[in-house]
């Protein structure tokens, strides 16, 4: 029976991560209820706004379940805002802004710059296979301090082009969970979503 992987449709890169699940072998739907947070056997929270998904989990009433779900350790894959969400505590956030905790990591949101400063670069992934995986990053955060319990498996190469990017963690995973700083979605590279796949069939 094919998994059933829901995506956090309350704001950001929705579409994209259903038809990149689906493309992964998932029975996928777009989540918006605790209902339908419940039936789901993991979870993608998307790249957007991390301060207006924030509120948006709050107006929905799926703050709690989903935090919930994390505790009880339900597979979770994070984008970019998703990164910043599942975070156990953000720099450069909203004093309002809630964190889910599904990993521990302080992330810092917007860490490379404003829209202007969106790049891309190639990087080595561990557990990921085939050569490096091609990342976009758009207003992207990175990981500012790791707990040992999290195992870092990307960090942006150390070049001049760089600057104090330069051995920033991007791709990180704890357990069932899995964030990156990027956008897989965007690229149509499946591997991170096959990697997410692995830890839901695991699961």
């Amino acid at each position: 029976m094919k998994p059933h992987v829901g995506v956090l449709a309350l704001q950001g890169d929705v579409r994209e991560h259903l038809r990149a699940l689906e493309s992964c072998g998932a029975r996928v739907s777009a989540v918006r209820r605790a209902a339908e947070l419940a039936e789901v056997d993991g979870l993608v929270l998307p790249g957007g706004e991390s301060t207006t998904m924030s509120r948006l989990l709050e107006v929905f009433d799926l703050l709690e379940p989903l935090r919930e779900r994390l505790a009880g350790g339900m597979p979770a894959y994070g984008s970019c805002a998703g990164m910043i969400l599942l975070a156990s505590k953000v720099l450069d956030g909203r004093p309002d802004q809630h964190q889910l905790g599904g990993l521990d990591v302080i992330v810092r949101r917007n860490a490379f710059g404003r829209q202007v400063d969106s790049f891309e670069a190639d990087l080595d992934i561990a557990g990921i296979d085939g050569g490096p995986v091609h990342a976009v990053f758009i207003r992207a955060p990175w990981v500012e301090s790791a707990e040992p319990t999290v195992e870092v498996l990307g960090t942006v190469p150390d070049s001049p082009a760089a600057g104090p990017a330069a051995g920033r963690i991007v791709a990180a995973r704890q357990g069932s969970v899995l964030a990156t700083a990027f956008h897989p979605e965007l690229t149509g590279d499946r591997r991170l979503h096959q990697l997410f796949m692995e830890i839901v069939r695991e699961h």
